[in-house]
């Protein structure tokens, strides 16, 4: 897993101010999966990214590269 996407993740959630937990609630998955995502263990798939990004209020790119 790319580590820029890893701490993408992580920086654009806490901007949010939520939690892993919240998150992975929204997305119906358990928070060690999404904690599994920010820590580059697993990645998501394009679904998860999607949706990721409508929680978040940005696009793939943003989330990807960290053109924010």
């Amino acid at each position: 897993m790319d580590a820029k996407f890893c701490e993408n993740l992580k920086s654009i959630r806490k901007e949010c101010c939520l939690t892993q937990k919240q998150v992975a609630n929204v997305l119906g998955v358990v928070e060690s999966c999404y904690a599994n995502w920010e820590q580059g263990r697993t990645e998501p798939n394009i679904d998860m990214l999607r949706k990721l990004c409508g929680i978040f209020g940005i696009t793939v790119d943003e989330l990807i590269n960290g053109n924010i």
